[in-house]
């Protein structure tokens, strides 16, 4: 070897070890008991969750408003119920705590349950979709039922599978890491809706039935497969059951009105979010279609707007912890956002007479910016909040708040479509897309309501905003 290959071997050595961690920023997570190939695997959970949430809000709203022609309340009805079980998940979690089975196990009997019932969901989709497509002798209202139940099981299913395999990922972690091990499986289920609609766009370019119908097999397949290897020897057996507080907790009505006496501004944090997640949720079911209805995109287009306005959430998150780690106010993050939200909302407005899918692509862009830095702004202001051991009290109000908003924009958005849609298109000269125009516009009022409400909560001065540490891992998936 000669002489220069020496020296430059510790100059190359040096900058790998610089630069590693920036380029693979959860390499170091990894230790001998806990190997990155483990942690992966334990990924795939996430991953499986994010194709079930692409499916459902990302192509088959799409699918069945525009090639199916069902009303869009009806559809916003079918994403809203997956969102019934929601409020569920802090009863999940707590029953895998206190869990005692035959096999010792805590956390795997809920990922099991919950798989099955993401795979039940979604083998009797395409039977359904079939019913609902006329091309059956079977009546519309059994398709339609059958729908509601798919959905159903699909949503609940993934929220087993996403709590029990966080709360798995907590057990088998030691402490100091586990901040960066659960933002390792953030990224992933961020990474699986891209990955997803990159998946599901290119399958249903050339759209059909029974294309469709292989697509939603091949995600039940996929979801039982790497769900079993995801969970696979991940929890050891014998596991002990947490035990009962020696101290008795007050009932949750005393603990709730003890916390907001303490936290003035509590309520009205709360109506933001709920007006907030309100406004930025009335295009989830109503954007692929009005992709597919007025500008005329193909499946494959409108399914990676998912992806879009993913890499929009994940460009927030990053801007909002460098933000939040210079000390600025969470209120002021939440308007930022709120604002982007607005200019984005109006691209899309925008796409409608000029037929541009690029002002499209940018709208979704911005909306999933706009709104990543709103639910980082909120949770971090919950987060400051003080909680005196309560901490999940607040951060539970948080997530059962935006659940709700979430759902209610899901039937509201459906409902105004198809009043107006249907309202003008009684009119010798009708305006196309109108129905998704006027929801947008809806949005936009909805920001500047937000704005509004946010505007007392501000801190007037920088010394007033109260530091919280924050990463990704802080948010709740």
């Amino acid at each position: 070897m000669s002489s220069s290959a020496v020296t430059r071997t510790p100059i190359v050595a040096k900058l790998v070890s610089k630069f590693g961690p920036s380029i693979l920023p959860f390499a170091d997570v990894a230790t001998t008991e806990l190997p990155l190939p483990r942690l992966l695997r334990l990924g795939l959970l996430q991953f499986t969750v994010a194709l079930a949430t692409t499916l459902l809000a990302g192509t088959l709203n799409r699918v069945m408003i525009v090639e199916l022609k069902m009303p869009a309340l009806i559809v916003g009805l079918m994403l809203a119920v997956p969102l019934i079980s929601a409020p569920l998940r802090a009863l999940i979690g707590y029953r895998s705590d206190t869990h005692i089975s035959v096999l010792g196990w805590r956390r795997v009997p809920y990922i099991l349950v919950g798989t099955i019932l993401q795979f039940g969901g979604l083998a009797i989709m395409p039977m359904a979709l079939i019913l609902l497509s006329g091309d059956s002798h079977g009546h519309p209202a059994i398709g339609v039922a059958a729908s509601f139940f798919a959905f159903l099981c699909v949503g609940m299913g993934s929220h087993m599978v996403q709590t029990a395999s966080l709360a798995l990922a907590t057990d088998i972690t030691p402490e100091k890491d586990q901040p960066r091990v659960v933002a390792l499986l953030y990224v992933m289920l961020l990474l699986g809706m891209v990955v997803a609609s990159v998946g599901y766009g290119t399958a249903l370019r050339h759209f059909s039935k029974i294309r469709l119908i292989q697509v939603i097999q091949m995600a039940g397949f996929l979801t039982m497969t790497l769900n079993i290897v995801g969970a696979w020897q991940q929890e050891v057996r014998g596991s002990a059951p947490t035990k009962a507080p020696a101290v008795a907790r007050p009932p949750f009505l005393v603990a709730w009105r003890a916390f907001v006496r303490e936290c003035p501004q509590l309520i009205r944090l709360l109506v933001a979010v709920g007006v907030g997640t309100f406004a930025f949720t009335l295009q989830d079911v109503l954007l692929e279609p009005f992709g597919g209805q007025v500008l005329r995109l193909g499946v494959a287009a409108t399914t990676s707007l998912t992806g879009v306005m993913a890499v929009g959430a994940i460009a927030s998150f990053a801007l909002a912890q460098r933000r939040a780690s210079q000390g600025a106010d969470p209120i002021r993050l939440c308007a930022s956002g709120a604002l982007v939200g607005v200019v984005g909302f109006a691209l899309i407005i925008m796409s409608s007479p000029t037929l541009s899918a690029v002002l499209l692509m940018l709208g979704a862009l911005l909306i999933g910016f706009g709104n990543g830095l709103f639910s980082v702004g909120t949770l971090l202001r919950v987060m400051s909040l003080p909680h005196h051991g309560e901490h999940g009290l607040a951060l539970g109000a948080w997530g059962a708040v935006q659940a709700t908003s979430a759902g209610l924009a899901f039937v509201v958005a459906g409902f105004i479509r198809d009043w107006v849609g249907g309202a003008q298109s009684q009119l010798a000269d009708p305006i196309p897309g109108i129905g998704y125009v006027t929801t947008y516009l809806v949005a936009v009022v909805g920001l500047f309501v937000l704005l509004v409400v946010l505007g007392p909560l501000t801190a007037r001065r920088r010394a007033d905003v109260r530091p919280v540490p924050f990463g990704i891992a802080e948010f709740p998936a």
